[in-house]
């Protein structure tokens, strides 16, 4: 149902923000991978709360336990089971929530769906929920590294209305990580931090938008019709809290170049690969990877929850104001970059099986 992801490389997440914990089951990954779980931990570093003043305060440590799937720290091609334990429960901090709607939130409509909903901190609605997926998307990661030497970097190219100016085939992890922004433009990022701090002693938040760059992609990834790799690429960052947009390559802006502009010229190479000239495409023709490249962009909209008092209606649907309370993000992206990067990984690494088994045999 809604809480499993892919079609080889598979997983299942489960568990609420304000429960005893959250977690993922992956299913599909194949034997005898050396796996490095202190790279996986390294990853939840990345979106844990607390890291920084630009970013909730809630203390959480999220370690991560691997429950079951690895023998001496190689993969057993049985599921793998990871847990982190919820610590730092506040459920106390959303009593006016039950009764009170966060506009553009998921109470109302998981209300509506369902019934009932799990409160405290957005439930399943909560981006909590991403732990399992970035936990997963780090075992993606070292497949692809080992199977291919594919590299997948996320970072934070605009917020608000301040936009870094990054070459996206120059950026580095360490550039990435060198401030709390997660922006590799060190004047933009500077800006970026002062802007969000400012919203944020309003009581508003503020969005922005993430972009993500895949080296030494396989060539031959995706499916034609209906699993073209950026369609999948899109449901699954798509999938993420707050999102709201999705481009790939050019994007929308390549709607304002002809044909004879936009087009990615092929050059000739001694041994027959494919390489262009430009690379407007985002590294995907037809649906499938072209091994140029990967390049995607996604909008991640104001955070919804904010401390300025707002309109809204009860679960009777009666007028009624709210302020919020609780610990939130006043801007998702910092935290969001290893989500992003996490999501890419775990479609390319389906892909990946999916073309191994369709094309291996001859």
């Amino acid at each position: 149902m809604g809480s499993s992801f892919g079609t080889l490389f598979r997983l299942h997440t489960f568990g609420e923000s304000h429960g005893g914990g959250v977690g993922v089951i992956v299913d599909g990954c194949p034997p005898r991978l050396p796996l490095d779980v202190a790279a996986i931990q390294a990853e939840l570093d990345r979106r844990k709360p607390g890291q920084s003043k630009i970013t909730t305060p809630r203390k959480e440590d999220d370690r991560v336990e691997l429950l079951s799937g690895l023998l001496d720290g190689v993969t057993l091609g049985t599921p793998i089971a990871m847990l982190v334990r919820n610590k730092d429960q506040r459920p106390g901090d959303y009593q006016e929530m039950a009764v009170a709607f966060r506009p553009s939130h998921a109470d109302a409509t998981y209300q509506a769906k369902f019934g009932i909903q799990a409160r405290s901190g957005g439930g399943r609605a909560s981006a909590r929920e991403t732990i399992g997926r970035v936990a997963a998307g780090a075992i993606a990661k070292q497949l692809l590294a080992r199977a291919n030497g594919t590299e997948v970097i996320a970072w934070v190219r605009r917020i608000h209305d301040l936009e870094a100016v990054v070459d996206s085939s120059r950026v580095t992890l360490e550039a990435v990580e060198s401030n709390i922004v997660r922006c590799p433009d060190p004047e933009a990022a500077e800006r970026m931090i002062a802007r969000i701090e400012a919203i944020g002693r309003e009581g508003d938040s503020c969005g922005g938008v993430i972009e993500c760059v895949v080296r030494r992609p396989p060539v031959g990834l995706g499916m034609p019709v209906f699993d073209k790799l950026e369609a999948d690429l899109a449901k699954a960052v798509m999938s993420l809290p707050a999102t709201k947009g999705f481009e790939i390559g050019s994007g929308f802006a390549g709607t304002l170049l002809k044909g004879s502009e936009h087009n990615d010229a092929f050059l000739p190479t001694a041994d027959g690969s494919l390489h262009t000239a430009t690379n407007n495409s985002g590294g995907i023709q037809g649906g499938i990877s072209n091994g140029e490249e990967i390049v995607i962009r996604v909008a991640f909209k104001p955070t919804a929850t904010i401390r300025k008092e707002q309109q809204t209606i009860d679960a009777t649907g009666q007028a009624t104001t709210l302020a919020a309370k609780g610990r939130h993000d006043p801007c998702v992206l910092p935290r969001a970059v290893p989500m992003v990067e996490a999501m890419v990984a775990l479609v390319l690494a389906d892909h990946l099986l999916r073309q191994q088994g369709q094309c291996s045999l001859w």
